[in-house]
Parts: structure tokens; C-alpha cells; sequence
């Protein structure tokens, strides 16, 4: 196993505030372990109760000790995944696979899977609504999205609900009987009833354009959504924008660690992570810019550990066209072979 270790270097935005500790740079460190394996990535999903990082590897989803990245086990079998949601109360863990339209439902102790849920075509996103107790994905289906609700306990779907946009990105709950869903296509924030399985508003999330990743904040009653070059704040109260914040490209999640008052924002464009601070509710400050590997583009922070996570394979050069290959026009070519997969720490 390989391993780096980088002091990142604040990025001095702040200026002098009045209250001590809020708005200044910090200093991050970066550790990167080559955790191996094959498959390219989606979302990265952490277990705060374990400090486990669950990797999505396009067939299969790696199991990693957080602290240490050391692999300590595989979900195989999970046909182009993208995320995984952890149930602590009911002990069963989901990963969404939008290669057989199913959800993998496993064992959080022991990692068994136990059943495959049939769901649907365009699964994406997923998440633990911890406050309702249930398991939401987001899917990217047409001619409509939808989100789907699921009972942790048993596994089965307990609701779906249309939504305006048919890319459906992150969700997050409030603990108050709402639902948040980032619609990257429509560059909108729709709020869904937890009781009637509604939408209920739809919100404009301008100057944010393609809203990924999302976190509530149950403290300053702020929604944080990830956007390519200006993120944004929101006050669910009114639905307004209430504050932005610039960062970069290919932003794909969001982190938030409630207790540090920080959201990092992974670029995969310029493969940096913008930490930002909240200083009050409508106002934050950018405290550093740490770099991680190009093109990371999804995050996980543990509220626990207060660590941060992100994976990306490392890849050789592409292999050259056959000769008689046919002249495509559009998509991506043929892709190198993977020559290190960095699973990536960022502490402080």
C-alpha cells in the first residue's frame, strides 16, 4: 500500500473578524493510500458510528477503514453502483445499482448481503433519512425523475414521488417532516412532504448552476447546496438564497461537519476541495483550498472523526484506436488502465 502525506497550505481568503477562531485560514493535512482494485468511482459514503468509508468501484463496493485506509471488505455483485446508505438503528446497509435497476440490501456487521430490492431504472443518489427512518434515492428516470422512499427495517418501497427535473442529485432531511432534493437540470431545490409523499415548492437556486451534493444544518436552519463555481446557501423558512460561495468545477457532493461549522466542497475540475466556514447563518468564509487528485469530485465528512473522504482512480495512458476502428463522433474514448486507486483523508 502506498501513502503520502501533504500538508495543504490555507489559502488566505478571511479577513479579521471580531470573534476569535471564525473566517481564518486553516491548515489541513492530506493523506492518500492506494487502496487497489478495479472499477471507477461514484459516491463515497461514511459510518460514523464505525468510521468505515464505503467506495463505489462500478461492480462492486470497496469497504474502508477510514483512519487507516485498509480495506476490510467487498460488497460484490452491485452492477454499476453509485452509493451506498447506512441504517444504523436497523443494522442493513443499500447501495443503489443503475446497472440492474436494484438495490443491494447487506448486513452492516458482518457486510452478507441479504436481499436485492427490484427498483427501477436511473438509480443514483441515496441517503438515511435518520429522523423518519428511511432510506431515500433519487433516480435519474425519464421522462421524469423520482425519489424513492424505503424502509430500512424490511427493505420494502414505501413511496415514490415525481419530481420536475430528471436529474435528481442529493438529498437531505430537516428533521421536520421535510425532505430536500437538488435538481441539477432545472438548478432548482424541491421540498418534499414526508407525510403525504408530495413535492410541495420548488425553488430557484440562482446564482447556482448543476446543484449536486446537499447538507442541513439543524443549528443554523440552513440548507448548503454544492454547485459548480458558486455554491449556495438557503433559508428553507422562505426558500431564498441567502448567501453564495465560490469554488470550482465538476462538483458532485457536498461535505458538512456540523460541530467544526465547515462545508468542503470536492472540485474534480481542479482537483482541490474548498473548505468554507460558517460564521453565522448567512454569512461564511472560504479558509482554505486543499488539493486532493484530479478529478475527485464526491465527498464524505464524519462528523465523529471529523475526517474527510475522497476516492479517484489514477489512470495510464489510453490505448490507441485500432485501425480500423470506426470514426465516432460525441462521448468519451477508450480509457487508460487504472495504475493506482487514491483513497484520500483530509485532517486537520
Amino acid at each position: 500500500m502506498t501513502r503520502h502525506l501533504l500538508t495543504a497550505v490555507a489559502v488566505l481568503f478571511a479577513s479579521s473578524l471580531a470573534m476569535p477562531n471564525l473566517g481564518r485560514a486553516q491548515t489541513f493535512k492530506v493523506e492518500k493510500f492506494d487502496i487497489k482494485g478495479d472499477g471507477g468511482t461514484d459516491y463515497v459514503a461514511v459510518e460514523p458510528a464505525t468510521g468505515r468509508v464505503f467506495v463505489s468501484r462500478a461492480s462492486h463496493m470497496m469497504v474502508v477503514e477510514g483512519a487507516t485506509g485498509k480495506v476490510l471488505g467487498d460488497i460484490p455483485n452491485t452492477p454499476g453502483v453509485h452509493g451506498a446508505g447506512m441504517a444504523t438503528k436497523a443494522g442493513h446497509g443499500f447501495t443503489t445499482n443503475g446497472g440492474d435497476e436494484t438495490v443491494t440490501v447487506f448486513d452492516l456487521k458482518t457486510l452478507a448481503v441479504i436481499k436485492q430490492i427490484k427498483v427501477g431504472p436511473g438509480l443514483d443518489g441515496i441517503m438515511y433519512d435518520e429522523p423518519d427512518d428511511k432510506i431515500i434515492l433519487t433516480n435519474h428516470s425519464r421522462p421524469i425523475g423520482t425519489l424513492t422512499a424505503i424502509d430500512p427495517k424490511n427493505g420494502d418501497i414505501v413511496a415514490t414521488v415525481e419530481l420536475e427535473d430528471t436529474a435528481p442529485e442529493g438529498a437531505a432531511a430537516d428533521g421536520k417532516g421535510h425532505i430536500f432534493v437538488n435538481n441539477e437540470s432545472k438548478n432548482t431545490i424541491q421540498v418534499i412532504d414526508v407525510k403525504t409523499w408530495k413535492a410541495t415548492a420548488s425553488w430557484p437556486l440562482a446564482p447556482c448552476q448543476g446543484p449536486t451534493g446537499i447538507a442541513y444544518d439543524k443549528a443554523s436552519d440552513r440548507i448548503f447546496s454544492g454547485c459548480n463555481n458558486t455554491s449556495v446557501v438557503v433559508d428553507p423558512n422562505t426558500g431564498k438564497v441567502v448567501a453564495s460561495i465560490k469554488n470550482g468545477t465538476r462538483v458532485d457532493a457536498l461535505g458538512w461537519d456540523p460541530s467544526k461549522k465547515l462545508i468542503y466542497i470536492p472540485n474534480g475540475g481542479e482537483g482541490n476541495v474548498t473548505v468554507v466556514h460558517q460564521d453565522s447563518p448567512d454569512k461564511y468564509t472560504t479558509v482554505a483550498t486543499v488539493d486532493t487528485f484530479a478529478g475527485a469530485k464526491t465527498i464524505a465528512a464524519d462528523p465523529v472523526t471529523h475526517n474527510v473522504y475522497l476516492f479517484q482512480p489514477e489512470r495510464g495512458p489510453a490505448p490507441a484506436p485500432a485501425a480500423d476502428a470506426p470514426k465516432g463522433k460525441g462521448g468519451r474514448g477508450p480509457q487508460g488502465p487504472i495504475v493506482a486507486s487514491w483513497f484520500i483523508v483530509i485532517k486537520q
